[in-house]
């Protein structure tokens, strides 16, 4: 049978012209036709491809310019990074799904981590401010510095750590990662089935995104250009509510 060039033939109108084909014939086509719409749905869906990770960030915006690396003086006063959503799924099973479906990567640890009974999701739909900060601007002069001293000047400066289900969901809802950029998870760390404590990072290494595991010791030496995912600690957001009060009181 020929084809017109130019001209979109669908599944429907070959299988219509076929009366005199064979049964293995129509059988062939009707798997191709699903292997098609298989396909198309698969490519509707993934968003985590390195080609679709850079589309996404071409077309929702440019790439960010180099910030310099001013030491912060408090939460309050520091923007918002990004805004997302967590308690969207019923159980951690779900949310691993939609990773996968979403064509995510994740690392053995992170996948591991993501296992275990420690690891919960809200059950609660609620938003969630982050904050993302790097460790020279948290004050730290030297090459590197350890978790534990991260953490603690982060939390002297307002900023508290995120729960866990927010890497997952970072991942999902940051299509447009630009290439090369790392996020340190600011978590509790969560112990994998051999001890070693592990906290996430949501990354774009150049392959795609994804979502990986790294040290979560306390000991653990962090490169002081690293960028932390924070939250604002309870007492900062507390502060900030009564403040909001009173201004308004006025």
């Amino acid at each position: 049978m020929g084809r017109t060039p130019g001209k979109k033939v669908s599944c429907h109108a070959i299988q219509g012209h076929s009366p005199g084909w064979h049964h293995g014939g129509i059988l062939i086509i009707a798997i191709l036709c699903s292997a098609c719409t298989l396909l198309f749905a698969s490519e509707a869906v993934a968003q985590c491809s390195a080609r679709d990770a850079l589309r996404n960030h071409l077309k929702l915006k440019q790439a960010p310019p180099d910030r310099p690396q001013i030491p912060i003086r408090s939460a309050v006063d520091h923007p918002a990074w990004k805004t997302i959503k967590i308690g969207a799924f019923a159980n951690v099973f779900a949310l691993s799904n939609a990773l996968d479906a979403a064509g995510c990567s994740i690392g053995n640890s992170a996948g591991e981590i993501l296992a275990r009974p420690t690891f919960t999701v809200s059950a609660t739909k609620t938003s969630v401010e982050l904050f993302a900060v790097s460790a020279a601007e948290l004050g730290f002069r030297s090459d590197t510095a350890l978790l534990a001293d991260i953490y603690a000047r982060a939390k002297q400066l307002g900023f508290g750590l995120a729960a866990a289900e927010v890497g997952p969901q970072l991942r999902l809802q940051y299509f447009d990662q630009p290439t090369g950029e790392f996020l340190i998870i600011g978590m509790e760390p969560i112990r994998t089935w051999q001890g070693a404590p592990v906290i996430l990072n949501v990354a774009n290494g150049g392959a795609g995104l994804i979502l990986i595991g790294r040290d979560g010791s306390a000991d653990a030496e962090i490169p002081v250009a690293s960028r932390f995912v924070f939250v604002r600690s309870h007492e900062t957001a507390a502060a900030e509510e009564q403040e909001a009060v009173t201004l308004v009181g006025h």
